[in-house]
């Protein structure tokens, strides 16, 4: 399990520093050549009243199905597996999104504030709210893709 959370964290350090490329100090995809949608109540469910945009779709689709990678080649799928998958993904982005100030000459760790971040609109206790609801969530699906319920009830 230790390993699989290093893994993602790795992951997420190269995903971060794509994005970085590709972004570059505009965050959210705002001055690349896709599509958006700015307003949609399912925008505001999942994803915190930001936009879509034709980038993002994309990014995220593709990666979700890199995730299954190890599945298809195991020939082998599970419930367990997929929450693994899902609980790594989740940890991927939180990571990533984390990395991608941190790592941003243009931000960096100063210049973490709501203030500086139009796109995470809404904070608690310093961070976006999202992290205080995605890595509590990732960190427990996936110990449960290795522990099941009862290795849950132990620590």
């Amino acid at each position: 399990m230790i390993f699989y959370i290093l893994f993602i964290l790795i992951l997420s350090y190269g995903m971060a520093n794509l994005e970085i490329q590709i972004e570059g100090g505009e965050g959210w995809a705002k001055n690349l050549p896709t599509w958006r949608i700015e307003k949609h109540w399912l925008l505001d469910v999942f994803f915190g009243g930001r936009a879509m945009t034709g980038y993002h779709f994309w990014m995220l689709s593709f990666v979700f199905v890199l995730f299954h990678i190890g599945i298809l080649f195991a020939a082998e799928w599970s419930w367990l597996l997929e929450v693994r998958v899902i609980g790594g993904y989740i940890l991927m982005w939180a990571a990533e999104d984390f990395m991608w100030f941190v790592f941003n000459p243009k931000f960096g760790i100063r210049k973490f504030k709501k203030e500086h971040i139009p796109w995470h609109p809404n904070w608690i206790a310093g961070l976006p709210v999202e992290y205080w609801v995605f890595a509590p969530l990732c960190l427990l699906l996936i110990r449960y893709s290795y522990l099941g319920w009862s290795g849950m009830l132990s620590f």
